[in-house]
């Protein structure tokens, strides 16, 4: 991370809290087109940019009750939730016209100055479920462990790859890892930015968290079988599947939203998989014809979206609330 600020690389920042928040598009996706933009940044260059979006969208509420304000996305108003963002950590503010006053404006608040949802970011509705079903103390927990930057995982993709392969690969790329368990998932041990590098694009293997590499193992499926994955999204699961499959048989991977179904059918390209289908739900009667009609079912459900809160900190804002 880098302790002197540049006026490009900021901009760049303010542009893709914009993205999020008054675009609706999704955070990874928009750091992701930031770096393909900017071919020539260095690493730490790119790292300032993920870092500080991916901590501002976290910490969104928050930031905002030091300013006082009501949330707003105009230029503006960004550069002056970004000075109170800088000055959190510790950094000292250039002299520039858009950090103007940003010293004596700000209000330091501790936690007993606000709302535990604003305090944690997060809708005051997922906030009071949140402490109705686990109780407060362990809401608290959740709430805690949620505002922390997850690790990466990675499963290597058998398809293309065995685990020592994938191995040496990261070593090559200067990717420090710690293997859980033999042919397990592996973890990095580096926040070097994964997305743009090539080995990611190489399908040797995905970024998959313990948990979901935990669920396909349990249908044990064989090769010839025909499975259905009814909650598909963008097909993690799927692939692990395919792969335990040793690509026979044939995958229908259904979902509500088309947007995740076109990422399944690009991350089946890459991986080598031929045996998905993509399959949208968009009627009752998708999912009637498809009665007895499959060795396996994965259902990954009630989907409130909360499990990916900690990858995606957007997705905060934008959780089912029925759940």
């Amino acid at each position: 991370m880098i302790n002197k600020l540049f006026p490009n690389l900021v901009a760049e920042v303010i542009l893709s809290l914009q993205d999020v928040f008054r675009d609706g598009r999704p955070l990874d996706r928009v750091i992701l087109f930031r770096m393909k933009n900017n071919p020539k940044w260095g690493s730490r260059d790119r790292s300032f940019v993920a870092e500080s979006t991916f901590d501002i969208v976290r910490h969104w509420r928050r930031l905002w009750r030091h300013l006082e304000e009501e949330p707003a996305l105009d230029i503006r108003s960004l550069y002056q939730l970004f000075a109170v963002y800088w000055q959190l950590k510790g950094g000292e503010l250039p002299a520039w016209k858009e950090f103007a006053g940003m010293k004596e404006r700000w209000v330091p608040l501790q936690e007993k100055d606000m709302k535990r949802a604003e305090w944690f970011s997060l809708q005051d509705e997922m906030d009071e479920l949140g402490a109705a079903a686990l109780g407060e103390d362990a809401w608290r927990t959740e709430l805690e462990a949620m505002n922390r930057p997850a690790p990466v995982y990675l499963r290597v993709n058998t398809l293309k790859a065995s685990g020592y392969t994938v191995k040496k690969a990261l070593e090559e790329a200067e990717f420090p890892y710690m293997e859980l368990y033999e042919n397990g998932p592996i973890k990095l041990m580096s926040k070097k930015h994964l997305n743009t590098h090539a080995l990611l694009r190489s399908g040797l293997f995905e970024i998959q968290d313990v948990g979901s590499q935990m669920i396909a193992p349990f249908l044990q499926v064989e090769p010839g079988m025909r499975v259905i994955d009814a909650c598909a999204g963008a097909g993690g699961k799927s692939l692990h599947l395919a792969a335990l499959m040793n690509n026979r048989g044939r995958i229908i991977s259904m979902d509500v939203e088309p947007r995740k179904l076109e990422e399944l059918t690009r991350r089946t390209r890459k991986n080598g998989v031929s045996i998905v289908e993509p399959r949208l739900i968009d009627t009752t009667k998708v999912i009637k014809r498809l009665h007895e009609q499959a060795d396996r079912l994965l259902l990954d459900v009630p989907c409130s979206g909360s499990g990916v809160i900690r990858r995606n900190p957007d997705s905060k804002y934008r959780v089912n609330k029925e759940y």
